[in-house]
């Protein structure tokens, strides 16, 4: 996969992140993709927060998907299927989502509520303070 990659951080626990952000990209997303390393993962940023729907056609790795605030704070999480044509959403607008290996973020006691840090949500943190 080569694409530009971002260094998240979930509190202690950093995140490396293949970033997808042209649309051509956000389509792409993990399908294909056969490994990820222990804290790799696919941060998709979204050109308008709205009902963002995610599914896994084509994509062999059991996923788990956080759907995030603006300032990084995960507002849901789901579980996903390899290959599976379900729809997963998030209730509420987002214009960002985090995709890791299933259990990445119960393994490390991260849910709804907690906030994921770095770049891409530095502009946004700083205008709301």
């Amino acid at each position: 996969m080569n694409q530009v990659r971002m260094r998240l951080h979930a509190g202690e626990h950093a995140i490396d992140a293949h970033v997808a952000r042209t649309r051509a990209q956000r389509a792409r997303g993990l399908m294909h993709c056969t490994e990820l390393g222990p804290n790799e993962g696919m941060l998709f940023i979204c050109d308008d927060c709205a009902v963002q729907s995610f599914w896994m056609k084509d994509t062999p790795l059991p996923l788990s998907i956080a759907f995030l605030e603006e300032d990084g704070t995960i507002v849901h999480i789901g579980d996903m299927e390899p290959h599976s044509l379900d729809s997963h959403a998030c209730p509420q607008p987002v214009r960002h989502i985090l995709e890791m290996r299933r259990g990445w973020f119960a393994e490390r006691g991260i849910g709804p509520g907690n906030r994921i840090e770095g770049p891409a949500f530095v502009a946004n943190y700083l205008s709301a303070e």
